[in-house]
This record gives structure tokens, C-alpha cells and sequence, in this order.
């Protein structure tokens, strides 16, 4: 699947495709920006918008 209109994307569908490129392909929030091309300001906003943050620990969204 591709990323490239992540901002359209409902916030549930992004939440579950990003954790679980997280989880399977990308060893970091940066290698998955990297790998998908996506803007990190863009991407950090849009999961602030849908109350999430990224949890570096777990290499996970998570729900505020």
C-alpha cells in the first residue's frame, strides 16, 4: 500500500498502517518517513490532529 495521500486517510486506517509498518518493516519512526517519503512536520501533525503521538520506546503510535 501506498502512502502517498496519508493526510486524506481516516484516522483509524492511518493509526493501524502505520503501526504496522512500524512493527513489521521500519526499526523507527525516521526509517518509516524515509522509506515512505513523508514530510516528518506533515506526518507529526496529522497524528497530533487524530490524538496520537509516537512512542519511541515501542516503536508505536499511541492513543493520547
Amino acid at each position: 500500500m501506498t502512502l502517498d495521500n496519508f493526510e486524506h486517510l481516516d484516522g483509524a486506517i492511518l493509526y493501524g498502517i502505520v503501526n504496522d509498518k512500524l512493527r513489521l518493516e521500519c526499526s523507527t519512526l525516521d526509517d518509516f518517513l524515509i522509506k515512505f517519503e513523508i514530510d516528518k512536520k506533515i506526518f507529526l501533525l496529522k497524528i497530533e490532529d487524530i490524538g496520537c503521538y509516537y512512542d519511541a520506546k515501542v516503536n508505536q503510535l499511541r492513543q493520547k
